[in-house]
């Protein structure tokens, strides 16, 4: 039962420290999702419940602390329940909406807007209730993962930070991240121990705000360049040097040079602040007197990745993993966005999984030892209402 615990380091508090750690083999993670996409492909995308339900037992059971695996009981069979669910639940409000469309055309311009409030509001509902879903279907060492609190409470917390954050131009994120992770852990239990989240937005801020300042460089350049651009051209434009179309065409050709010179450098940036996003959360999570703590290099994610294609490369063509889905990137598009799934699964999943999980320590896990089972299995429904918005996982 003590296995995996190591002496607290000097300097660390007293108390031992357990690892996390994951032991799933990559190249059985890579047939897992390949044959998923061609399963997906044959069921016209039905086979994609089980699918998920596959990856989170293969990620849940090679993830382990101090010996103990991590264990998924989700079915596929719940997850097209909940989906089907979902569908009855959304497909009339869809249908009211398109009515009231009909009805109100001198409103047309605007009518995108309330349907997009909408769909964030159940977007982070779905989120919320899948989140629920996920959690009573995870166990460690024979005892639930379990949670109360309210998809909707949560979803117009969101949706109110979301609002303050667009004021801020995103400077409110770390106090948001703060606000609902707080939300999220004060009613999430494991047994009868109590979750809690004590990580400030502020320490948020200082690890990160350098990030910040270099997106809103990067937006700022980005209109801007585009801004000159317009005034520039439009002398051209009113003196009939230049048709519509060839202005729009211009604007088009630098909007595409611009993305395609930055868009190299983006992973890196983004892959940095969820590094540091990731690190911070999980330091501030608490289940009664357990603590955590992470140490996840900033960098660490994107150089993983480019390690692991360097062996690949290193190793030929045939090693190469994309390179297999080639012909059914040019034979359709279908095969196309199945194969950029299993790559997304791969690089993005598992291996971002495996790299956190890695990097996990455990303190105080001495208090979960005599915890008390509680807690019931949620139902799917949530699950499904994040599947049929597209934002489930896996």
């Amino acid at each position: 039962m003590n296995e995996g615990i190591a002496p607290s380091t000097p300097g660390a508090s007293s108390a031992p420290r357990a690892r996390a750690a994951f032991t799933g083999e990559n190249g059985e993670f890579r047939r897992l999702v390949t044959r998923g996409a061609l399963l997906e492909l044959v069921t016209f995308g039905f086979y994609r419940f089980w699918l998920a339900t596959n990856i989170r037992r293969h990620l849940w059971s090679n993830s382990s602390v101090a010996g103990d695996a991590l264990e998924y009981t989700g079915t596929g069979r719940e997850l097209l329940i909940g989906f089907l669910f979902a569908l009855a639940i959304l497909v009339p409000i869809y249908l009211v909406y398109f009515v009231i469309g009909i009805e109100a055309e001198r409103w047309q311009a605007f009518a995108g807007v309330p349907l997009g409030l909408l769909y964030y509001g159940f977007w982070q509902f779905a989120n919320y209730r899948a989140r629920r879903y996920r959690l009573t279907r995870t166990l460690w060492r024979g005892v639930r993962f379990w949670m109360t609190g309210s998809g909707t409470a949560y979803a117009v917390r969101a949706f109110g930070w979301i609002l303050l954050i667009v004021l801020t131009l995103g400077l409110a994120y770390p106090w948001r991240a703060a606000a609902l992770g707080r939300y999220k852990m004060g009613h999430t239990f494991y047994g009868d121990l109590a979750g809690r989240f004590e990580g400030k937005g502020w320490d948020f801020f200082k690890r990160g705000w350098w990030l910040w300042l270099l997106a809103l460089g990067w937006i700022a350049g980005y209109v801007g360049t585009f801004a000159v651009t317009v005034v520039s051209l439009a002398p051209l434009k009113r003196g009939g040097d230049l048709t519509p179309l060839q202005m729009d065409s211009a604007l088009g050709a630098l909007l595409l040079t611009i993305f395609s010179i930055s868009l190299p450098f983006f992973p890196f940036v983004y892959g940095a602040f969820k590094a540091t996003e990731w690190k911070w959360w999980l330091q501030g999570l608490r289940l009664g007197d357990v603590r955590l703590d992470s140490d996840l290099p900033r960098g660490r994610a994107n150089w993983k990745y480019l390690e692991d294609d360097r062996r690949r490369a290193s190793r030929g063509p045939r090693g190469w993993y994309p390179c297999r889905f080639i012909a059914l990137f040019i034979l359709a598009y279908l095969g196309f966005t199945l194969a950029l799934g299993v790559v997304w699964r791969i690089y993005m999943v598992q291996r971002i999984w495996k790299i956190v999980a890695s990097s996990i320590s455990i303190e105080n896990l001495d208090a979960a030892e005599h915890v008390v089972a509680k807690g019931e299995a949620a139902s799917a429904v949530g699950e499904g209402l994040a599947g049929s918005l597209d934002v489930a996982g896996f």
